[in-house]
């Protein structure tokens, strides 16, 4: 917690006492004072320790004690001003003013990280009490009445948050083992965040959730009766007066709150400190956490894409992309030969996570694709050729790589217009393989129900009996893609042309524009 005797203090006494924003403070309610971390608020009541009233220009009202850190003015942060008056040579009164502040015989660094302790330890049994207030007062009360929800409509409003509940009394349980009463300096809690790391994984389903909770939410509190039975919930339950949608967007503020938290920590925490190691691992630990979290978020986002450019691909054959894959990797124009034909064929190859697609464009509507197969890569080996004579299809080759199955005779042979296209290619193999590693070490996968809704989200687009509008259904998609390995920086015509190589001007489509009343 942050320090409460120097705001009552200074405010009585008739003093303007600011403090900086750590963290975002997203408001659940017209009363309360939102914020970004960084901003510096005028704290004009601090009689209550865990809600002050504060004010930033022309806005006011409530926001949380613990999440921010004093300033003695605008420019000059609390652990400064404690640090120079634990250095001053002052006289007795500033001697007594700074053990009231940090208590008997504590530096300043250990009392910050006393502050920091206590104030995981307290928001975390504060998080608790909303859990089981959303648990027992609303999810408990909601399955009473049959009449006015199914389970289905339960499971997107409230997502996985019982499983959340569940999980974060057993961590809260861990960390009250770790904290020092007598001294929580000496607390040593990095460990917990460690043995926990893969735990807080279950956030992911609940922040991806999250935007279909508030929507099916949103529709319901339309109706008078839904209104007033969560409004019923909430008095029953004694909880404090934040709607129901606040109470939900407080899973999603906690876990990004975990790096902030633990940064804090290890900012005041001695490198000789016992637990430095633990923080120090535990906070890339929830980095790593908040990254796969974003980066679940964004792959559940692009499943829509996916299927919208599945139904806007000619003939295609046998299961949706989507039941084996959710990213795509890459994507370009290679010249492929198969065997036992043996014929250079050229083709558009997209390669998603397990397996790749090749099509061919259509030689008129150069925006139209046609399927023309795929290649499992769960079964199959890339396999770098060297410029010259390929002995499996006897023909000379260059910027070529293989793709040979596993077991089986089944090769294909790619090659590149350009060497630094061939060594793009090969990259993008990799990253293939360790994306479904990483994904199987992580338990990423797409539920049935994800699928269904993106496939008939497509289908709604392209209505049965309607010709498919003539458009560049996959080059909009490469173009919206976030490709890991493109750099962010290039311009969108760059990055076009890594998945449409430029063509020679050729003579055909002028001589045949004379004879057809077709166009390019």
């Amino acid at each position: 917690m942050t320090l409460l005797v120097l705001p009552l203090q200074l405010i009585s006494d008739g003093s303007v006492v600011y403090a900086e924003a750590l963290w975002d403070h997203v408001t659940m309610d017209d009363q309360e004072l939102g914020f970004k971390a960084g901003d510096v608020i005028e704290v004009v009541d601090a009689t209550n320790k865990e809600w002050w009233w504060g004010r930033i220009m022309d806005s006011e009202g409530w926001f949380p004690a613990s999440f921010v850190r004093l300033r003695v003015n605008q420019d000059e942060p609390m652990e400064e001003y404690l640090a120079h008056l634990e250095e001053a040579q002052a006289g007795e009164e500033n001697r007594a003013g700074l053990g009231l502040l940090l208590g008997p015989g504590l530096p300043c660094k250990e009392q910050m990280r006393t502050n920091v302790i206590n104030e995981i330890m307290s928001t975390e049994r504060v998080y608790i009490k909303h859990l089981k207030d959303i648990c027992e007062g609303y999810i408990k009360q909601c399955r009473k009445r049959t009449d006015m929800f199914t389970e289905e409509q339960l499971r997107t409003i409230f997502g996985n948050i019982e499983e959340i509940y569940r999980f974060q009394k057993k961590f809260l349980k861990g960390l009250e083992k770790k904290f020092n009463k007598e001294q929580p300096h000496l607390s040593e809690i990095g460990c917990c965040f460690l043995e926990h790391q893969t735990d807080f994984q279950i956030y992911s389903e609940y922040c991806n959730n999250h935007p279909n909770a508030c929507i099916q939410l949103s529709k319901l509190v339309k109706v008078n009766k839904y209104v007033f039975f969560f409004e019923a919930c909430r008095l029953l339950q004694k909880m404090i007066d934040i709607s129901l949608d606040g109470f939900l967007l407080t899973p999603v503020q906690k876990i990004c709150k975990y790096p902030l938290q633990l940064a804090e920590l290890l900012k005041y925490t001695n490198p000789q400190h016992r637990d430095y190691k633990d923080v120090e691992a535990a906070l890339n630990a929830m980095k790593n956490v908040a990254r796969l979290i974003n980066e679940r978020k964004r792959r559940l986002e692009n499943i829509d894409k996916i299927a919208q450019w599945q139904s806007s691909i000619e003939d295609w054959e046998g299961e949706d992309i989507l039941s084996r894959s959710s990213d795509l990797i890459f994507s370009g124009e290679l010249s492929k030969l198969s065997q036992p034909q043996a014929k250079s064929q050229q083709r558009m190859l997209f390669l998603f996570d397990h397996q790749m697609v090749y099509c061919k464009k259509d030689l008129l509507r150069r925006d139209m694709l046609y399927y023309k197969g795929r290649m499992d890569m769960d079964y199959m080996e890339v396999i770098d050729v060297e410029d010259g004579k390929e002995k499996d299809f006897n023909i000379s080759v260059k910027n070529a790589l293989k793709l040979r199955a596993l077991a089986g005779e089944e090769i294909h042979l790619l090659c590149a217009k350009k060497p630094e296209q061939k060594q793009r290619w090969l990259r993008a193999f990799a990253d293939e393989r360790i994306q479904v590693q990483h994904d199987r070490e992580t338990g990423f996968s797409l539920t049935e129900v994800q699928k269904k809704q993106a496939m008939l989200n497509a289908c709604k687009s392209h209505p049965a009996g309607k010709p498919k509008a003539v458009t560049r259904p996959y080059y909009d998609f490469l173009l919206r893609q976030k490709h890991p390995s493109l750099p962010t920086a290039l311009p969108q015509q760059q990055v076009f042309m890594l998945a449409e190589p430029k063509r020679k001007t050729s003579t055909f489509w002028h001589n045949i524009g004379r004879l057809t009343p077709f166009k390019k």
